[in-house]
């Protein structure tokens, strides 16, 4: 990917790896095309694409559950349970631990976000109370 090497010596690694290794034709052509046009930095990116199309035509969601302590098995389970039946699908579950949410829950399931975390009860009563205050 490094912009100091030659297209022609990108094109040349890929077409030998493209040799050595059995990937399908269709792959195959693609990496030749994106040496060939010295893309191959978007590699990432379309892996991630292709990452994405797989998972939704497999019915799996990913989540992202972030806790102010670790999770115990029993609750992680119990906690991808509930994300499935919420969103039926199955859910590959990523836990992260936060202290700043100070307890309770915030689950990312793609773009959507619960967020049952103690912080942001906290941020809704003191924004309730500065406006009755007002």
């Amino acid at each position: 990917m490094n912009p100091a090497v030659p297209v022609q010596r990108k094109r040349a690694t890929m077409v030998e790896l493209v040799e050595r290794t059995k990937l399908s034709p269709m792959v195959g052509k693609l990496l030749l095309l994106l040496a060939e046009r010295d893309r191959l930095v978007l590699l990432p990116d379309l892996l991630a694409a292709y990452r994405d199309r797989l998972l939704d035509h497999l019915k799996i969601v990913r989540a992202e559950v972030t806790t102010a302590v670790p999770l115990a098995a029993d609750r992680v389970s119990a906690v991808e349970r509930a994300l499935a039946h919420v969103t039926g699908r199955e859910v590959v579950l990523e836990t992260r631990v936060n202290p700043a949410i100070v307890g309770g829950v915030v689950a990312r399931v793609g773009s959507t976000v619960y967020d049952a975390s103690i912080t942001t009860q906290l941020e809704k009563i003191k924004k309730t109370l500065t406006e009755g205050a007002s």
